[in-house]
């Protein structure tokens, strides 16, 4: 029989440690469910049955990561495919002078490295930890079976793969534009999802000012006083790790001007 110290370690592999003794002093089967609903909140994989659900559970490994640590390194073997469980992530690259790119950043639901998964390749970029963060990693065998064998999940990787081909011509568009302040809105435009009735809109876990002046080449002092501006003007307010777009078509007319 597993002891109380062993189970609690096997917990602390799949849930972050605030969760861990309550989670540890439940019955076998409410822990199997615990872990079943964190995987079920992953969009590529919310279409799958108990069955497939159980199948794969077995491979996965949870990860726990401080803020800015380095969840993957570029040149990394691509050997698992990896799911964001909480927190957020930045996808970074190095720039031959040392300086960090942002990419793209990741909410939860999101997964990553599936391009190295796909082709067997190196990874092509880092993913830094923006915040505490919790990461289930698929090795890629089974990643792969699941593309080749399960419909639900071939087609929203399908999907996902189109959507980031268009995201990332957006965002080599946004990185083509001379003026700073315009760069700052579009970046905010690119972000926005409608929020209540469409009135207003919303941008979730923003990131700090100095992440967007990274993704988007700018200094953070730049970014501080761009956001300043539009908070003056009303059109924007800074909440908590979020930012409301209370006027999105005098959002959308900067962008365009």
């Amino acid at each position: 029989m597993t002891t109380g110290k062993k189970k609690l370690q096997e917990v602390e592999d799949l849930v972050p440690p605030a969760e861990a003794a309550k989670v540890a002093a439940a019955p076998a089967e409410q822990q199997q469910v615990n872990l079943q609903i964190h995987l079920r909140k992953i969009p590529l994989l919310s279409e799958l049955s108990d069955e497939e659900i159980l199948r794969i559970k077995p491979d996965f490994r949870i990860r726990q990561y401080a803020k800015r640590d380095i969840v993957l390194q570029k040149g990394a073997p691509g050997d698992s495919l990896l799911f964001l469980l909480s927190g957020s992530l930045q996808v970074v690259d190095i720039t031959e002078d040392g300086r960090a790119i942002g990419l793209r950043m990741l909410q939860p639901g999101d997964f990553f490295g599936e391009i190295a998964v796909i082709n067997g390749s190196m990874r092509s970029a880092s993913v830094v930890a923006l915040t505490p963060v919790l990461v289930a990693l698929l090795p890629r065998a089974t990643a792969l079976h699941l593309f080749s064998h399960s419909p639900s999940v071939a087609n929203r990787m399908l999907r996902f793969l189109a959507e980031k081909v268009q995201r990332d011509s957006e965002f080599r568009a946004l990185l083509s534009i001379h003026n700073t302040a315009k760069r700052i809105y579009t970046f905010i435009d690119l972000l926005k999802k409608p929020e209540g009735d469409g009135q207003q809109a919303v941008v979730e876990n923003l990131p700090t000012h100095q992440d967007i002046a990274n993704m988007i080449n700018t200094s953070r002092e730049t970014v501080t006083r761009t956001l300043l501006a539009l908070t003056q003007q009303g059109i924007i307010q800074k909440g908590q790790h979020r930012l409301i777009i209370v006027r999105p078509d005098a959002l959308q007319k900067l962008v365009q001007s």
